[in-house]
């Protein structure tokens, strides 16, 4: 049968999914789902309660030691299960995402492409935890250590990304062995119910993967963290969020995964092929509208280049079609909301208003939606905003620096350590560069370092532990040491 945004919309379970079943909020109240590039209402989902969060980590709790005795090659067929289907399923559930986000349909193409790859890799993963046998120094004992699943786990997930900021935590909570609890962001919840229920066919225990969705985060959350039972905490989304998060944690003393805000620099130096730095800038500002957390936001291009840079960059965003994600040949969707949209004309409005130029956009796009035009902005002052505040959206503000060390200093100077990007044909350069940036990751002459492969985290405000790589499973995994004397 042929996909349409009616079927797909209403093939998605939109109850609360707690053991193993859907159900309606305790509360029966429900809240719409909007569409961001008309405003219209898609659906309505259930808005749990407190006390639906905690029928959902009652759920998580009874089925661990069970979930944690399932064989290691039992969980990786699941999950290699999970990755086929959603791959099978990839037109769908890139449908329902543009619908409930706005990003085009070609970059929610992307999206289920990499977030299915989450499964994929976490499926090797989990056959391959293992700990060590030793000989004490002194010879009189044996030492024995093992990893062991953390136990149940609550994750926050955010809007921007709503199916693959699930599987990059899902994943290897699954390989590991723990069971969780999810809350998806009310703005984007189907794609989440989508997937728990493909978690189901595939034959993921009742109570492994809870979902609760709800318009009261706070509220349902805190008992959840504050509840002894709970031995995990991972969440993505902004800085502010999270400190709060971090604070309610402490009671428990909880194992935590916070990847939170960034502001990333985007590095050129004069010696870099400036047509691979604008393509680089392309995908490292406008991916996902530029809604996202290692999207560049502070652009320091070196002053003998930074004309012909802004120009060439310029064009090509001025290029950009900007409409509904569900239509042919759009390249640029709508913020998630219009709050979204004007916080955005704020900065610009700030940097135009202390001297900075618009080269191309500069102000929201007429009509339905939340939609904003892909922005430039040229000779932005230090004090301008835009350089200080995460955008989150399609603008570019470009400053200059005068050398290696200027570069360095400028990309430095945020509480965010995410990720920066820097272009070069110096590959001496490189090294020093990429040693003295204070972020968790660094793209060179490259615009995407995101890969499931890879150790995804950030260091200072912008967080810490990794998603992704060998190191995602270890987040879920606790160290036991034996001490064995014969």
């Amino acid at each position: 049968m042929a996909l349409t945004q009616k079927s797909v919309i209403e093939a998605v379970p939109t109850g609360l999914f707690i053991g193993g079943t859907w159900r309606e909020a305790s509360g029966g109240t429900r809240f719409d789902v909007h569409d961001p590039a008309t405003g219209a209402v898609l659906t309505t989902c259930a808005d749990a309660t407190p006390e639906d969060g905690m029928a959902a980590l009652d759920a998580a709790v009874t089925a661990q030691a069970s979930w944690a005795k399932v064989a290691p090659r039992e969980r990786s067929e699941m999950l290699r299960a999970a990755y086929e289907k959603l791959t099978e399923r990839a037109e769908e559930f890139a449908l329902l995402m543009t619908l409930e986000m706005g990003k085009p349909l070609a970059e929610a193409r992307g999206e289920v492409a990499y977030g299915a790859e989450f499964f994929r890799w976490f499926a090797e993963e989990a056959v391959r935890v293992h700990g060590r046998y030793s000989v004490a120094p002194n010879g009189a004992t044996r030492l024995l250590t093992m990893k062991q699943p953390v136990g149940p786990t609550y994750m926050i997930t955010p809007w921007n990304f709503p199916l693959a900021m699930g599987t990059r935590k899902i994943g290897p909570a699954i390989a590991a062995g723990c069971t969780m609890v999810v809350k998806p962001a009310h703005e984007t919840p189907l794609s989440m119910l989508a997937l728990v229920e493909l978690l189901e066919e595939v034959g993921v225990p009742a109570g492994v993967v809870n979902v609760v969705t709800t318009t009261h985060s706070g509220a349902l959350s805190e008992p959840i963290i504050r509840d002894p039972r709970l031995r995990k905490l991972t969440f993505t989304g902004s800085t502010a969020v999270g400190k709060k998060l971090v604070e309610q944690s402490a009671e428990q003393l909880l194992r935590l995964s916070m990847e939170l805000g960034g502001n990333a620099p985007f590095i050129v130096f004069a010696d870099a092929d400036l047509d691979k730095a604008v393509d680089g800038a392309m995908l490292a500002k406008m991916r996902n509208i530029g809604e996202a957390c290692t999207a560049a936001n502070r652009f320091f291009v070196q002053e003998s280049v930074a004309a012909a840079f802004a120009e060439k960059f310029a064009a090509r965003m001025g290029a950009l079609t900007v409409g509904k994600g569900t239509k042919s040949g759009i390249d640029v969707g709508p913020l998630i909301t219009a709050k979204a949209r004007d916080g955005v004309h704020e900065l610009v409005l700030d940097a135009v208003g202390k001297g900075a130029r618009a080269l191309t956009g500069g102000d929201a796009v007429p009509g339905r939606g939340y939609f904003y035009a892909p922005t430039v902005l040229a000779d932005v002052p230090a004090d301008a905003r835009v350089l200080t505040e995460e955008i989150f959206g399609p603008v570019a503000p470009i400053a200059t620096f005068t050398d290696e060390a200027d570069a360095i200093a400028k990309a430095n100077g945020t509480e965010y350590g995410l990720v920066g990007y820097v272009f070069t044909n110096d590959y001496a350069r490189v090294i020093r560069v990429a040693e003295a940036l204070e972020f968790g990751m660094v793209g060179i002459n490259t615009g995407i370092v995101s890969n499931p492969a890879a150790p995804f985290g950030g260091v200072k405000h912008s967080g810490f532990g990794r998603e992704g790589g060998f190191e995602g499973i270890d987040e879920y995994l606790e160290t036991k040491y034996v001490g064995l004397a014969f």
